[in-house]
């Protein structure tokens, strides 16, 4: 058996992704031809990033109460999370858990793309609209291109214990303080330290590269799965500086929001995800 790279799998997985589409999501319609005009992709600068997370901003000031009340269900996933790692002696894969939440927050954040969108034709948006991604028609891909990042995050995590086993491992810690103290003031775990920043860098780009625009095209416009992939990989090539920035911005605010018991998430969630909207309309025109 070869044991492949998480590109060559995740592009495996994209290609078998596209098959269910075409034959589920669009199940009685024309199949899509990946060689048609993909949407234009335009250039942005880094400072437009600044009036993309400012809009992001004020759809969460415009919906405040409706997006928390969405929201408040990532905190309790995360304690949830933490609480499995602590009971189980899995205390290593508490912050890959932590950090992964930037591997699937472009799928958990689908309903926030959902409000904006409507916000932007201008009627009146409530926390039951975010729903309204069930009734798409690109709903099927968008559900495999979200089980796609979910495969990626649990890759991740085999990633992150394997990585563990081969450092401070296999023996699980015996307690948080030992735990901090091997992976601050040991080799071992200043090897862990940079082995997984550098393999958790490689997961978060794949994902960056083919979900930044993806999600919301599939909502905004009638196009399949290739497609919308396609055309996110276009715009990271178009623009690798400011999609570098906003690949960090994401993955910082997640984190950050994390830490103090993913409370963050509450507040850091819903305007990263409102601003990712912003981001696309900015980057595929319309």
């Amino acid at each position: 058996m070869t044991i492949r790279n998480p590109i060559e799998w995740a592009t495996d997985q994209l290609k078998l992704a596209g098959q269910v589409v075409g034959s589920a999501s669009r199940a009685g319609g024309p199949t899509e031809d990946l060689d048609a005009r993909l949407p234009e992709v335009r250039a942005i600068r880094i400072a437009d990033l600044g009036e993309v997370l400012a809009r992001g901003l004020d759809d969460f000031a415009a919906y405040r109460t409706d997006v928390i009340f969405l929201c408040v269900v990532y905190p309790v996933v995360g304690l949830v999370l933490g609480r499995v790692v602590f009971g189980y002696g899995m205390l290593p894969l508490l912050f890959p858990l932590a950090s992964g939440f930037a591997l699937i927050g472009p799928f958990a954040a689908v309903g926030l793309y959902e409000m904006s969108r409507r916000r932007e034709l201008g009627g009146n948006v409530a926390w039951p609209d975010a729903f309204g991604v069930v009734g798409s028609r690109s709903f099927g891909a968008i559900v495999v291109l979200g089980l796609l990042l979910v495969a990626i995050f649990l890759f991740w995590l085999v990633a992150a214990e394997s990585i563990y086993e081969f450092t401070l491992g296999p023996e699980p810690p015996a307690s948080i303080g030992s735990f901090a103290h091997d992976v601050l003031t040991t080799g071992p775990g200043w090897t862990m330290i940079v082995v997984g920043v550098g393999v958790g860098f490689l997961f978060a780009l794949l994902v960056l590269v083919i979900s930044v625009v993806s999600f919301p095209l599939l909502l905004d416009r009638d196009v399949g799965l290739g497609a919308a992939v396609w055309t996110s990989v276009r715009a990271v090539i178009v623009n690798p500086g400011p999609m570098a920035i906003w690949g960090l911005i994401v993955t910082g605010g997640l984190v950050i929001g994390s830490i103090p018991l993913f409370l963050g998430l509450i507040i850091v969630m819903p305007v990263l995800g409102h601003a990712t909207w912003h981001l696309y309309r900015a980057v595929v025109p319309s």
